[in-house]
């Protein structure tokens, strides 16, 4: 199933991984930020749904980055979700263009209901199509965003692992070879004395099987790799 694409700006880990962990039950894709500067690039740069944005941030505080969503993508919904409750404080949020306020602690039910609410209001403008989905068990590739989700978590991929990744997705169940790789992946000739497929397949191998079952990256030994949850 597809998930929402959410950005979560947070800079408490333990508050971080308890709303991600949450939202990834409930059909989103969370992506965590970890302060004010890192939420705002990647608000500005990436596509979501919707923003889940803390006030006191390092860097930058939230009140910075809203405006600069505001200013760049004025229909990117905003919940501020902070501890700062005082009224003076709220309306310096809502001044900021946040639509809407929730003060921690908060029930995540509530928070679930609020973010529900804004996407019925606040449609993605450019909806997913199935052709730019890839999905293979429970690991989603999606070609418009860029963004890795594995059981809910964004699985976070350089170029060249989202490359590899990709093309063995679209050879689901097809053992390609090292060549195949090198010549569509990397379009480099092969190299027998090279062994950057083995690296690439290994640093695949850590971020989207190691802690996950069932395990999607398989050797066909003497003949090269293939993908398949079987």
């Amino acid at each position: 199933m597809e998930k929402t694409p959410i950005l979560l700006v947070e800079d408490e880990p333990k508050i971080a991984s308890s709303i991600q962990q949450w939202l990834s039950e409930h059909e989103f894709g969370v992506e965590v930020a970890p302060d004010g500067a890192v939420g705002r690039h990647l608000a500005l740069t990436n596509d979501y749904a919707l923003v889940l944005l803390d006030l006191n941030l390092p860097f930058v505080d939230g009140v910075e980055v809203c405006q600069a969503i505001r200013a760049n993508k004025p229909d990117l919904p905003v919940i501020m979700v902070t501890a700062l409750g005082s009224m003076d404080e709220k309306l310096n949020g809502f001044a900021a263009g946040a639509n809407d306020y929730l003060v921690k602690p908060f029930d995540f039910r509530e928070l679930l209901a609020r973010m529900r609410v804004l996407l019925k209001n606040h449609p993605p403008l450019n909806p997913i199509t199935p052709s730019n989905l890839l999905q293979v068990a429970d690991l989603e590739l999606n070609l418009d965003t860029k963004n890795v989700y594995r059981a809910g978590d964004l699985i976070p991929l350089t170029p060249k692992e989202f490359g590899l990744l990709e093309f063995l997705i679209k050879n689901e169940g097809r053992v390609v070879s090292k060549y195949d790789i090198m010549e569509q992946v990397w379009d480099l000739h092969f190299d027998s004395g090279t062994n950057v497929v083995e690296v690439y397949i290994n640093f695949l191998r850590k971020k989207i099987d190691r802690h996950y079952e069932p395990k999607l990256i398989h050797t066909k030994p003497g003949m090269g790799y293939y993908l398949s949850a079987n």
